[in-house]
């Protein structure tokens, strides 16, 4: 019985240091421009790699750092448009982590919030700047109401568009918090 334990544990723990230090390349041939997911037992995508190299992640309170100017608009006269602070531009287009709150917008559509629903944007508890849309990168994973996660995805600001998110996380993976 002892015999077979030990073997057990050095069984183990060859498959972690195998895990650990394992790193296939980035393309093979017939992938092409597709980046490939080391399979195992613990989970070392290359988002999560991106995370602990860059760390460029987004705090609320740099979010919350934005004046509102009014200007005419076509469609609704007289409206606030954002002015998003200039430390914020330079990570447009750039890959950034962020941390809230899961908020469903609709059965397709998620948001990213600073606050949990019940005080989210939308229940007029705090502004739009406390609140990103969410274009997951592939299939949309199962997400819960509240849900905290960490997300990765490439950051874009909007100060034209009324009608549209001041704040969007696009290509995203959740790299923290799912089940």
């Amino acid at each position: 019985m002892r015999k077979q334990f030990v073997l057990l544990v050095a069984l183990i723990t060859v498959l972690l240091t195998l895990e650990a230090f394992y790193h296939p390349k980035e393309q093979a041939v017939g992938f092409k421009s597709r980046t490939l997911q080391k399979a195992g037992f613990i989970s070392f995508s290359t988002e999560l790699n991106f995370l602990q190299k860059n760390p460029d992640t987004l705090t609320w309170k740099l979010l919350g750092d934005i004046k509102f100017v009014k200007k005419k608009d076509k469609t609704y006269g007289e409206v606030m448009f954002p002015q998003v602070n200039p430390k914020l531009k330079l990570t447009n287009k750039k890959r950034v982590a962020i941390s809230g709150f899961i908020v469903p917008i609709d059965n397709k559509n998620f948001a990213i919030s600073k606050n949990v629903f019940a005080s989210c944007f939308f229940c007029g508890k705090s502004g739009p700047e406390t609140i990103a849309g969410i274009k997951f990168r592939g299939e949309t994973p199962k997400l819960r109401t509240d849900q905290y996660v960490t997300l990765v995805g490439t950051f874009r600001s909007n100060e034209t568009d009324v009608d549209d998110w001041i704040y969007h996380i696009e290509d995203a993976v959740i790299v923290k918090g799912a089940k």
